[in-house]
């Protein structure tokens, strides 16, 4: 299993957080994964609606917490349900994932 700290160091991605919020990114960051988790049961059982709101709900938050990318995936799931698209919600699920397993965490 290659961790992180065995990343080679282009395929990580670095994002700087203001000192005030960083006790509240492993949080936020972890509640990423459970939201991949419920949408893929989501999507499972036919339910657009949970995705496109967790979608919603990334997409505003994301910036907030200075991570633009999950604003960006959070806005591509949000289209995908309306459009019942569950190969583009699959794709922006991975794309998450994959950022979630990159993204590394500095404090200013």
């Amino acid at each position: 299993m290659t961790t992180k700290g065995d990343m080679p160091r282009e395929e990580r991605i670095l994002v700087r957080v203001a000192s005030e919020i960083a006790e509240l990114i492993p949080g936020f960051l972890q509640n990423r994964r459970k939201d991949i988790a419920a949408m893929l049961d989501a999507v499972q059982r036919g339910d657009f609606e949970t995705v496109r709101l967790l979608g919603h709900s990334m997409k505003g938050a994301g910036g907030g917490y200075g991570f633009d990318a999950i604003t960006e995936i959070g806005a591509a799931l949000e289209q995908a349900a309306k459009g019942r698209n569950r190969e583009s919600i699959g794709k922006s699920l991975r794309d998450l994932s994959s950022y979630l397993d990159r993204v590394e965490v500095a404090s200013d």
